[in-house]
């Protein structure tokens, strides 16, 4: 049986409703994450970029670009489970972008390295990443709403002591060995060798001019590299050609200017892979007029698709220049994708805490608390750290670590909710 509705009942129905709403407070829209949350998330995040690259300390990668490839198919597989358990969000082709920042950033790492050394490459792209990301999140820097602290001096000193501690951590001296680790060779053969041979003891070729040697549990790709119909005649000359590479044929001063340079653009695009996303939340609205969704974690597959994408072409871009005989390492595969997960778990506890802390907040403390976890790990672990003024001077550079990310932590307080 219908229900028949009189004006009068309409009238009161709808008074009565009237004067519930203003009697009662309307709570705003709120994360649905509580505040405590985007500190373990931050946590989760330090501890796995602290441990990322833990897995590949034993085991030759060359120069990089193979490994950076398989990180990134892991990256992406990481994003796609997170995709799933979000149940298939919107994807938005913008966010793509903040993996193509990361992935130019991460490209530069190799030539810094081989330019002006790991310690102040790190330092500088370092701190160039804790203020580019920093300050887009507390001035509203590229159309994204500024988001600053609650209390702005903290947050100041926070931000001026993580700073510091970078500069502190590169003073550190690591004592590396090549004990251990599993290299891998590549020679030139002629085609009727298989692709690929793993074998306790490897033989040259004999007759003059050659020499027979060992390598104890080595990988050897082999290419099909025929030099004017022959085997080339002295492989170690030819191979040392073959990887002298422009960088290698500037002089010092060009490597320190250049060196520098990649470190500054390499930091500045790292402190942009979250702009696009936090672009998108703010100023992109849904077909029936919402605002685009507001859960950082939707955003993760878009950004990871985007480093795939890029990390592709970047390794296809280098496949050509090394005329389609890429340097592969075979023994970097299975390291490399469990580097790229727990890359991919850190980045993605990242998003949370820029969300429910800001990036004003997150960024001191993410940006620098790994080197915490990774400098234990060298003294506890690798014994990679020794020395009493390589401990003191890392003592030291914990306790402002710690006491700048403590005070970007206190700069945010809890969001009381009215209702």
């Amino acid at each position: 049986m219908a229900t028949l509705f009189f004006p009068s009942e309409v009238h009161l129905e709808q008074t009565t409703n009237m004067s519930t709403l203003t009697n009662s407070t309307v709570c705003p829209e709120t994360s649905g994450i509580p505040h405590v949350w985007g500190f373990v998330s931050a946590f989760v995040a330090i501890f796995f970029f602290g441990t990322n690259f833990a897995p590949v300390k034993k085991f030759d990668t060359g120069d990089g670009m193979f490994f950076q490839w398989i990180m990134c198919i892991s990256i992406w597989c990481g994003g796609l489970v997170v995709q799933q358990i979000r149940q298939n969000p919107t994807f938005y082709p913008l966010a793509m972008l903040g993996g193509f920042f990361w992935s130019t950033g991460n490209i530069c790492v190799v030539p810094i390295v081989k330019t002006i050394g790991l310690g102040l490459g790190l330092c500088i792209w370092g701190m160039t990443n804790l203020l580019s990301g920093w300050a887009t999140g507390r001035f509203g820097l590229f159309g994204t709403n500024s988001d600053p602290p609650d209390n702005k001096a903290l947050n100041d000193i926070g931000v001026i002591l993580a700073v510091c501690s970078a500069v502190i951590f590169s003073m550190v001296k690591n004592e590396m060995s090549l004990d251990g680790i599993n290299q891998t060779i590549t020679v030139d053969v002629s085609e009727n060798s298989p692709l690929l041979q793993v074998q306790d003891e490897v033989h040259r070729p004999t007759g003059p001019g050659y020499t027979t040697t060992h390598e104890v549990d080595h990988d050897i790709i082999v290419f099909d590299k025929e030099r004017n119909g022959s085997i080339n005649k002295d492989l170690s000359s030819t191979e040392g050609e073959s990887d002298r590479s422009f960088i290698d044929k500037l002089s010092p001063g060009s490597k320190r200017i250049f060196g520098i340079i990649l470190s500054l653009v390499s930091g500045i695009f790292y402190g942009q892979m979250f702009t696009p996303s936090i672009y998108i939340q703010d100023n992109y609205k849904t077909a029936d007029g919402h605002k685009a969704s507001q859960e950082a974690l939707d955003y993760v597959f878009a950004t990871f698709s985007g480093i795939l994408a890029t990390g592709t072409v970047y390794f296809l871009i280098y496949a050509a220049i090394q005329k389609n005989h890429p340097k592969i390492y075979p023994r970097a595969i299975l390291p490399g994708f469990i580097s790229g997960t727990m890359w991919a778990v850190a980045t993605s506890g990242w998003f949370v805490a820029n969300k429910v802390l800001s990036e004003a907040v997150a960024f001191p403390i993410i940006t620098t608390g790994p080197g915490v976890i990774a400098s234990i790990l060298g003294v506890l672990v690798f014994k990679e750290i020794k020395g009493r003024r390589n401990i003191l001077i890392l003592m030291f550079g914990m306790s402002v670590t710690i006491t700048g990310s403590v005070l970007a932590g206190l700069s945010k307080k809890a969001p009381k909710s009215p209702c």
